[in-house]
């Protein structure tokens, strides 16, 4: 038996998700191989890994049989997309707006306005107070109950003009960095003020990668979490349930919260554990793939990780993580033809920084804020309740 850490024929079938019969089958057929000792079957994780990346490639069912992560419908956006492997927000290179502009300047252009006003004190010691009730919990837990307490003090909350919305998104984007700190002055641009709220180190390159990062998490495709975005403005949900809506599809491992096991993944190859042992681990304990790795969109691997991974490759201090970066992905490339994600790049960032380990998903989440609300600007000038679908029951019939 090899040392790495291996899969049970369990855990290899649920990765799958095929029944033990259908595991075995592919082993039968020389498609995967396994390891068997006195306590059963094992199989290497990233063989698995690799091979449920060819099966998502060549599905074996009909043409138009749903698939896994296939989408309910398609809905027009004129915010996000993706051409040549590359994202754009609207006719404007994410790429290039990374680099060059601010993350206030692009949410001034996409929303068509001409500042961000900075938080009222009001509203920073009512979303305090708030946080500070949770005691010691996750930053993204303070975030969502904040969105909370700001909607209950906001007279205007139900206001249907869509003009609200931005005034409601100007107001969380602001308010809610500054008050992850825990007091003092709340000035600054908002990549500032995240970096004072989160950062544990002095990096001279800290505040411009944090705000690269907000500006490329602003959108992507119609993710779980913009699609509940949707659906609430749809039945004409206030700005600040549109918020909360889509948090609650983004606290999730599957999307918004992803990077918490990339910076474990990274924390114990910097410790010197061997990359490949990490991975394994990581595979077997996880169950979701290989954390920091795999987009479906690109063909070359997921942009918004390359520009943010180049621009900690050249920061000072960087060096010890991103030859861990460079470790784990030179395996996992080997192995399993995978590229790293966004989720990596923001584990890099959240190591380098010396942030805690969910600040990856508070970057994401606040980013993610000025696209959501772009989408609930949109989804008001549409007809009310068009994202109700009908139910198709399937069940038992009656007796």
């Amino acid at each position: 038996m090899s040392d790495l850490p291996r899969l049970t024929a369990a855990e290899a079938a649920a990765r799958l998700g095929v029944k033990p019969e259908s595991l075995y089958a592919y082993v039968s057929r020389g498609l995967l191989s396994r390891e068997r000792d006195a306590s059963g079957s094992s199989f290497d994780p990233l063989e698995v890994e690799a091979f449920a990346r060819r099966r998502r490639r060549t599905p074996s069912a009909p043409p138009g049989t749903p698939q896994a992560g296939t989408p309910l419908m398609v809905l027009d956006t004129a915010l996000a997309h993706i051409d040549d492997d590359e994202l754009h927000y609207r006719e404007r290179s994410a790429t290039a707006l990374a680099r060059e502009q601010t993350f206030e300047a692009v949410v001034q252009w996409l929303w068509g306005i001409q500042s961000l006003r900075p938080p009222e004190p009001e509203d920073l010691a009512v979303a305090r107070r708030t946080m500070s009730a949770l005691g010691p919990a996750p930053s993204l837990d303070r975030l969502t109950v904040a969105v909370t307490a700001l909607a209950a003090t906001d007279p205007l909350r139900h206001d249907p003009a869509a003009g609200q919305l931005v005034r409601v998104g100007a107001r969380l984007l602001t308010g809610l960095p500054a008050a992850l700190l825990p007091a003092g002055d709340a000035r600054g641009t908002i990549a500032e003020t995240l970096w004072r709220a989160l950062a544990t180190t002095d990096r001279a390159a800290g505040v411009r990668l944090v705000d690269a990062a907000l500006i490329l998490v602003i959108d992507h495709d119609l993710a779980v979490s913009t699609l509940a975005a949707r659906v609430a403005a749809s039945a004409r949900a206030s700005g600040y349930a549109v918020v909360s809506a889509a948090l609650g599809a983004f606290d999730s491992p599957l999307h918004g919260t992803a990077s918490r096991a990339a910076v474990r993944l990274l924390q114990e190859v910097i410790g010197g554990e061997a990359a490949a042992v990490a991975i394994g681990r990581a595979v077997r304990d996880g169950g979701r793939g290989i954390p920091g790795f795999g987009q479906q969109l690109y063909t070359r691997g997921d942009m918004r990780a390359r520009v943010l991974l180049e621009q900690l490759r050249g920061a000072p201090g960087g060096d010890a993580v991103m030859t861990a970066v460079d470790l784990v992905s030179r395996e996992v490339g080997r192995r399993a033809d995978l590229q790293p994600n966004l989720d990596l790049a923001l584990a890099a960032i959240t190591l380098w920084a010396g942030m805690p380990d969910d600040a990856g998903a508070v970057m994401f989440a606040v980013g993610r804020i000025a696209g959501w609300i772009s989408h609930a600007i949109d989804e008001y000038d549409q007809r009310p309740m068009r994202l109700r679908p009908r139910g198709r029951y399937v069940g038992p019939a009656p007796e």
